[in-house]
């Protein structure tokens, strides 16, 4: 017992004030970055650029800044610069620095804590632009300010040397160039696409300012370069986002209006689709979980629009009121408050907190939803009109899924007869194949493993929802299996907790039928089972396009050019054996080669084009057999899968609406911009 005892103590002798590390300076940040920029993958870097960006945009909601440039430069280099006041540069009385340098190398340190520094804020912790100087390899700042020009470079977050006056200036502003470091970030490539998006959005909410990206990367004389201004607002992201869609009220609903210290910039717009788009802002941040902001909006809709509704004899006294999900139908809303002190839940600043917004935005909309209603009463019978007839689409819709549950509940556990189940009943084990037709339905249902994988057949395509409310798209049989088959049950009664399978794998042949149908199929998952998405259910699985096969060595390949690699690879190896029996054949007796044999390996070869080599191209799920389909496809040691993500909502919906909605023109537009990127499309 008393050798234990001593083991016991020598342990705990282990763990003392010598095994606790103390980060200092900006180590933590380098240490884990995942920690202040959510990980170091593309995400991460790009986070790199927010963060300074939010700190021009901040100067611009103070009212001191009114242009901002982001240009991309060679060699990873990201320049962002605007005309706001420039960070001060005097001695910081507690730091004994620079406050440039205080800024930049001091984590929680900025003006926006106690409000003296700025009014309304995105960034509240203080540690943006440090952040982003301690994952830099370089960074250098520049500040015009004081009759002066300022600048100061920095390596990994330290200072090179203090910050010196290096010219004048009359003007005042602040400019970042920095170059993300290699050595925190594995891949340091900017999605163009992504930053003009997030700008542009940006420039919508903060109107009267000029948003600027140039892209001078590439070695072209001209610079690529966008600009965004909007002198109206979110009335006019409202008119952008429902751009190519008809819509109710031709005059959207805008007022902006300041409450206690709030500002309050709403507008609204009611179009022909079936489902709401809310885009809720605090202080520029993008609350995507909403908010008390959105639940003052949505219960002051709610109340006005009943009560006009009831005064203008839209609704009898017979007919119940309208439900919050019959007034948000067709809605393309965005709110856009700045405040004081927001209080967001969690780090990702996804979920506006403060109680006091609720009674804010409620009455700030009460007074100007009345307004609007009376001054056009025809685009109020418009939206009522449609708030009318989505209630009887709901009732309707009710009693279809309701057949459907009780249907499901009587016919054996609500399974349909088609779906080939599991055995596995816990849900995180299992996952179900959404296949093309019974002929790949009979493949699969052969080469899976029946233990935790579940074949669902569809019977050719299924109703494109787009065009389609919830009523009559339940009337849909493969549809309805479907949502028998998930569990989760659909519209006001979706509860993702009593999901079925864990992974949920769209599995389509590669023509332009197999893309067909799983576009209809993602335009159902987005549009109505949207949580399965987010929460990374969905799959779409990876069929090989060709089996190719060289004597006795076979590879499946997934598409041309892998193709033409492995076709190339298996000729080198042909000829490699041409060149060792010819070899073989002309050695003289000491075993010296007298003749030289060429290997012909240039170029792709095409199916037939040489002898010894078999190209199979896979034009359906049906023409493999249930062990390759295993193999390739179904086997989780060696398949390969894409997993469906909605990086960005607002671009995805305009995809399904352009693809899948009613308005040919922006459709017919589409596939004339990308026909050529399509290759060897099966007609």
């Amino acid at each position: 017992m008393a050798k234990e005892n001593d083991k016991n103590k020598n342990k705990s002798a282990e763990y003392g004030a010598g095994q606790i590390q103390v980060l200092e300076g900006l180590a933590p940040v380098r240490k884990r970055p995942g920690m202040y920029i959510g990980g170091t993958g593309l995400e991460g870097l790009h986070h790199l650029i927010w963060e300074v960006v939010d700190n021009s945009i901040d100067e611009a909601m103070a009212g001191y800044c009114d242009s901002i440039e982001i240009e991309f430069m060679p060699d990873n280099m990201v320049q962002i610069s605007d005309n706001g006041r420039g960070i001060p540069v005097e001695k910081h009385k507690q730091t004994k620095k620079s406050t440039l340098e205080t800024v930049l190398t001091v984590l929680h340190a900025g003006g926006k804590f106690e409000g003296q520094g700025y009014k309304v804020s995105g960034g509240l912790h203080g540690v943006g632009i440090s952040v982003v100087n301690a994952l830099s390899s370089y960074l250098r700042a520049e500040v015009k300010r004081d009759g002066k020009l300022w600048a100061q470079e920095y390596k990994q977050g330290k200072a090179k040397s203090n910050v010196k006056a290096i010219g004048t200036s009359k003007e005042t502003g602040t400019k970042i160039i920095f170059e993300p470091d290699s050595e925190i970030f594995p891949e340091i490539k900017f999605d163009l696409e992504k930053i003009i998006a997030r700008m542009r959005q940006q420039a919508y909410l903060t109107k009267g300012v000029k948003i600027k990206i140039i892209d001078s990367r590439s070695t072209e004389k001209e610079k690529k370069s966008y600009a965004f201004f909007f002198d109206g607002g979110v009335i006019s992201y409202v008119k952008h986002l429902n751009a190519g869609k008809e819509v109710k009220n031709l005059i959207p609903f805008y007022v902006d209006k300041e409450k206690d210290e709030v500002s309050v910039e709403i507008a609204l717009q009611y179009n022909d689709s079936y489902k709401e788009h809310i885009f809720a802002f605090a202080n520029n941040i993008h609350t995507v979980d909403g908010g008390t902001h959105v639940v003052g909006f949505k219960s002051a809709i709610t109340r006005n629009f009943n009560s006009f509704a009831r005064k203008k004899g839209y609704l009898k006294e017979k007919d119940d009121n309208l439900t919050g999900d019959d007034m948000m139908e067709g809605l393309t809303a965005v709110i856009n408050i700045k405040l004081r002190e927001p209080q967001f839940e969690g780090q990702t600043k996804a979920k506006l907190g403060n109680a006091n917004i609720k009674s804010i935005i409620a009455s700030v909309m009460t007074i100007a939803l009345d307004e609007y209603l009376e001054e056009n009463p025809s685009d109020a019978k418009a939206i009522l009109g449609k708030c009318i007839l989505s209630a009887k689409a709901r009732l309707a819709a009710r009693a279809a899924r309701d057949t459907i549950i009780r249907k499901g509940a009587l016919e054996g556990m609500t399974l349909p007869g088609k779906l080939a189940d599991c055995s596995e009943r816990k849900a995180e084990n299992c996952e179900i194949y959404i296949v093309e037709g019974d002929s790949a339905g009979g493949s699969a249902k052969q080469g899976r493993d029946r233990s935790f994988q579940a074949i669902l057949p569809l019977r050719g395509k299924i109703l494109n929802v787009e065009r389609a409310r919830l009523d009559r798209m339940l009337g849909n049989n493969e549809i309805k299996n479907l949502v028998i088959a998930l569990g989760t049950s659909i519209g006001e009664q979706f509860d993702i907790s009593k999901l079925r399978y864990n992974r949920i794998i769209i599995m389509t042949d590669a023509d332009v039928d197999g893309a067909h149908i799983r576009t209809l199929l993602l335009t159902l998952f987005y549009r109505y089972f949207e949580e399965l998405i987010t929460k990374g259910h969905v799959y779409i699985a990876q069929p090989p396009l060709f089996r190719i096969q060289a004597s006795k060595e076979f590879k499946y390949v997934f598409s041309e050019e892998e193709k033409d690699e492995v076709v190339k690879e298996f000729r080198l190896k042909l000829d490699q054996k041409k060149v060792n029996a010819k070899a073989k054949k002309n050695k003289d007796q000491k075993g010296k080669i007298v003749e030289d044999v060429e290997v012909l390996a240039d170029g792709a070869a095409t199916e037939g084009e040489m002898k010894g080599i078999s190209i199979q191209r896979y034009k359906g799920l049906g023409e493999m057999n249930p062990e390759q389909l295993w193999d390739t496809t179904m086997n989780p040691e060696s398949r390969t899968m894409k997993i469906v993500t909605i990086e960005d909502a607002e671009k995805a919906d305009k995809v399904f609406d352009v693809l899948m909605g009613s308005e040919v023109g922006p459709r017919k537009r589409f596939i004339q911009t990308h026909a050529k990127k399509v290759r060897n499309l099966d007609v």
